[in-house]
Formats: structure tokens, sequence, C-alpha cells
């Protein structure tokens, strides 16, 4: 399959594309090829249970020719969750062997497509969305979309690595217990769950179907908010759906976080725990009223998902199912849908539980009027061996913060936060009252936005940077630079002193090899880094990569990205190419 013609970003966004199919530069057929070519390179990711393929998106890319291109969503490609129906696509709730092919499309879908947007596959999760670690499907692991070792997180895995990967510029998952924002906080996206009831959830295979949501993930909260407008809205023919109008944002009159400290699980507790200091510390710095609150009755709230008497809500939905086609189902996932049939639940608990539940809210009620909560949006985070040995309670600790969120009937938006380590993002989630999107969207704007101001104060004293490969414009890294102050300065070249190899890491990543006779120059990118964040940046750099002195072609030296010479052995050498962009 050929390439196309022009550089497409590693990161797609619905702004770049509309720019380029504006100005006739790109046609949306070469952008489905490049996804195509992506998922390919990815396969051993296992991001999809229905992969783009041509032959699957040409009816749609047909139609696209009969539709305005002046539509918001014209020619933007996205992915769907696979307990979300695409008509004529199978619907597998990740489970092979409950798949059914629908003949309409979920009503979520059916607005997107009318505003233009080409859906290019459909999504690995974890089974009948029954976990948020994104290991729990027969289709395999889906694994995180920066480093390959760990959780991609789940339910709605394979939506956000298709995200993070550059296969789709965003993608719909769904929400009961936190799985529209889990796999966004370990994948260093934005995860976006509207209030209940505000998207609509006909053509969704239920979980809990008077907890669920439609989700979407994207790469920016203004871009979250683009697919908000055009899918909220009642739908006359779902029980569940309800008319919550979207108001104009505005700041709350309060943030409030939790006065205890908070525990975090995990090989990377520490680190996590630094990483939510560091946001507290910059939420404290906004321009807005901060107070510190009991948590005590949210956590009280999370309990009752998997403890009250809804796991037998999540029975109901497909326990006939899994009765019926008995070893079937993933054995984990069996395991605690079948924890609602131990009698615990009677008619009594469940008039109980739902009491209890009615009280939580009004206190949630009271406390949040105006307001937002924020909170880390994972618990910890694990290697995929580690959830592998312990796949009950890893996953229990994932969601200690995010449970909440539906039985109290909250709205929540995850954002990254920063990193808690190499290549492993850390964020935080800001909940806000139903139909108070515009309070929880205004603060989060602002917490992003206050990263960007610290960077600009701390770029007085600066050094240049070279960058050769997933750091450059448009790729996975690109982020890490604009995190730490970097601003791109100017494309350039090295001398002709150098080697370049592909080192065989997931993602592949190039590494720059100084000869001491012969060698080739290679096109890299220079930019300007503040000297005070220079630091931290290079402690996450993974051996064997590091920072050392690149000489450029006009003879002068900067910092920048070397690899040690050891690597050069089961590399592959890709000298020829000139330089990363170029790499087929």
């Amino acid at each position: 399959m050929s390439k196309p013609d022009m550089d497409i970003p590693r990161e797609l966004t619905i702004d770049w594309l509309q720019a380029q199919y504006g100005s006739g530069k790109l046609k949306p057929e070469r952008v489905i090829e490049e996804i195509i070519c992506r998922s390919h390179e990815d396969e051993g990711m296992n991001i999809w249970i229905t992969p783009p393929r041509l032959e699957r998106i040409q009816p749609y890319l047909d139609h696209l020719k009969t539709m305005d291109i002046s539509l918001p969503l014209w020619g933007v490609p996205f992915a769907i969750k696979d307990n979300i129906d695409l008509a004529g696509t199978p619907t597998t709730a990740g489970c092979p062997e409950y798949a059914y092919v629908p003949d309409r499309h979920a009503a979520v879908v059916e607005r997107l497509l009318n505003a233009g947007a080409i859906p290019v596959g459909k999504t690995n999760m974890d089974q009948f969305t029954t976990g948020l670690v994104g290991t729990r499907s027969p289709y395999g692991e889906t694994h995180n979309a920066l480093n390959d070792k760990w959780i991609s997180g789940g339910s709605s895995s394979g939506s956000a690595v298709a995200v993070a990967r550059g296969q789709v510029a965003f993608a719909l998952g769904t929400d009961t217990a936190g799985s529209g924002r889990v796999p966004a906080a370990l994948n260093r996206i934005i995860g976006y769950k509207p209030s209940l009831g505000a998207w609509p959830t006909k053509g969704v295979v239920p979980a809990c179907a008077s907890l669920d949501c439609v989700t979407v993930f994207t790469h920016s909260l203004q871009e979250a908010r683009i697919i908000d407008v055009l899918v909220r809205g009642l739908e006359p023919l779902d029980p569940w759906s309800k008319e919550i109008p979207r108001m104009v944002d505005k700041l709350p009159e309060k943030v409030y976080l939790p006065e205890k400290a908070l525990k975090f699980f995990g090989p990377l507790a520490e680190e996590y725990s630094k990483a939510w200091d560091a946001a507290v510390e910059r939420i404290e710095k906004l321009k807005l009223p901060v107070e510190y609150i009991d948590y005590d009755f949210f956590e009280e709230a999370a309990s009752l998902l998997y403890d009250g008497p809804w796991v037998a809500e999540r029975w109901a939905s497909v326990g006939e199912f899994i009765e019926s086609t008995p070893g079937v189902t993933f054995p984990v996932t069996e395991q605690v849908l079948r924890s609602a049939r131990t009698g615990k639940h009677d008619a009594a608990s469940v008039f109980t539980a739902m009491h209890k539940l009615q009280e939580l809210r009004m206190k949630s009620n009271k406390l949040l009027r105006g307001a937002v909560l924020v909170m880390p949006t994972c618990g910890g985070t694990w290697t995929r061996e580690k959830v592998e040995a312990d796949p009950v309670t890893t996953n229990s600790d994932m969601g200690r913060y995010t449970n909440h969120c539906n039985l109290l009937d909250l709205c929540a938006v995850a954002v990254p936060a920063g990193d808690a380590a190499a290549e492993m993002p850390f964020g935080i989630t800001l909940f806000s009252l139903s139909g108070n999107e515009h309070l929880m969207d205004r603060a989060a704007a602002s917490f992003l936005e206050a990263a960007v101001t610290s960077v600009e104060v701390k770029r007085q004293e600066t050094m240049m940077v070279a960058v050769c490969g997933l750091h450059m414009r448009g790729y996975p890294l690109e982020k890490q630079m604009l995190e730490y102050g970097g601003q791109f300065v100017r494309e350039s070249h090295t001398a002709e002193k150098y080697q370049m190899v592909k080192l065989p890491t997931i993602p592949a990543k190039p590494g720059l090899l100084k000869k001491k006779a012969g060698g080739s120059a290679f096109a890299l990118e220079l930019w300007e880094m503040p000297v005070a964040s220079f630091g931290v940046f290079t402690s996450f750099i993974p051996a064997p990569l590091g920072i050392g002195k690149i000489e450029l072609a006009d003879g002068t030296e900067v910092s920048g990205f070397i690899c040690e010479g050891y690597a050069e052995e089961g590399a592959e050498d890709i000298s020829a190419y000139g330089g990363w962009r170029n790499i087929p």
C-alpha cells in the first residue's frame, strides 16, 4: 500500500484535518490510507476488534462526496467502542459468541455520521464493559499507547489507544464506573463524560442501563466540546434520554479538593502521589477559591457500585446469555457478574441501597452547587503482568476515585496533568453536577492554560535542544516538549557524521549515533527549552537514548538526543532515509 503524498501528523485533530481539506491539500481517501497503514503497524497492540479496512470504509467515503464540505466533521475519522452499534458491522461487546449485526446505527453514531464523520472500525474493550484495566478481552490485551508493558486502562481501552496512536481524530467510549476517563489518563488524552442522559444510549449494549453514558476521547478539550454539541439532545425512542441543554462556559464559584491524604496503589504509587501534589499546587494557583473537604461520602457512594445491588443490574443485562453459553465468557468477567447471584442482594437490600444513594446524592447536590470537585483519575497503574496475576484487586484500586461519578449523577472530564514517570502520564478528573458541564469545562481549561502560563514564565532562560524522532512536531511525544516549555524554532540538519538506526522498541524510535569516520546528515528540529525544566525533561528519557552534543550542518553544537553505541546491534540501519519523517 502506498503512503500519502504529504506528511500526516501522528496526532490527528479535527482542526488540522478541516484546514487541510479546506485548502485542497488533502483528501479523506489519503487520510484513510494512512490510518490503515498505522493500524497494520500497531496490529500487535490489540486496539481493534473490527479494524480499519478500505472495503468497509469505502461506502462512507463515497457518501461523503454527496455531503457539504462545510459540515463540522466532514471527513473526520473516528472509532467506535464495540458495544456501540454501527449498522452492518458486528457488535461483540468484547465477546465473539455474543455478536450480532445491527441494522441501525446507535443514536450517537447516527448524529456523528450526519455531521460528516467517517467510522473506521470497532475497538477492543474489557468484555461487557466489566473492567477498568484493558486486559479483560478474548481479542487480546490492549497495550498502552506509550509504554508497551503497562495497561491501557478500560473498559474503553481500544478507543483511547486509537486516538493516542493517531489512528483516529476522536473515538467513542462508554462509562459506567470510569471507563471513559481511566484510559484517557493512562494514554495522555482527554476523556469527556457528559451528564447522564445528555447523550442518548440507544444502540448501546447496556452494562448498568441506569448509569451508562457514551463518552468521547480527544486530544483537546475544545474538540470534546465540538462532539458534545453535535450529539447532545433528547432521543425520543431512548427511555434514558434527557433534554439537558449546553450552557455557556463560566468559571465555578469554588473548587473542592479532598482534605485527607490520598492513597495510591501499584508500583508507581509514590510517583502518583508526587504527581497529585504537583497538580494540587497548580490548582491552588488558579484564580479560584479552593476549599478542602471530607471526601468520605463520595467513597461511600463509590462502594455501592460493586458492593451494592447495581452489580445485579449488570447481571440483568447479560446473565441470560452467560447461563445459556457456559464457558465462553472471559473468566474474571464472569466471576464479577456472577457475584450478583450470591443471594446477598434481595429486594429489600435494593431499596435500602437506593435510599442510601439518594441521601448521598442530596449531599453532593448541596455541596457541588456552582462548584467542581477535583480528584486523581486513577488510583494507580500496573504492568499487564501484574494485572494478570491479580485482576480483581488491581481493578478495584484503579477505580477508587472514579466509581462515585455516575451513581451521584455527575458529569466529568479527565485531563492530563503531567507525567508521573517516563512515558507514564498522570491525570486528574473534574466533576460537576448534572447539566453543569459548563463549569467543569471552564475549570479544566483554566488548569490546562495554567501549565502553558507557567511555561511562559520560565521561558526567560532557555537552551537549544535538537530532536530527531517522536518528540518532533506531529508525533506523540511533542506533548512532552510543550509541557516542559519547549518552543519549536526551526528545522535543521546534522553534520555528515552520523548514522540513524530504528530501535526495536514499542513504539519504534530512532537512535542517532556519531561515527568516527563517514556518516550522513539527518533532518531534525531545533527547539528552545527553559533551562529550569531541562533536567526534569531529560530524567524521563529511557536508555539507550540520552542527551549529548549534536553537531549541526553549520558546525555549531547543540544539546540533543543521541544513542548509546551498544544499541546498534540488533537495530535496523535507516540512514538511507535521511530522517525519521521519511521512514515508510
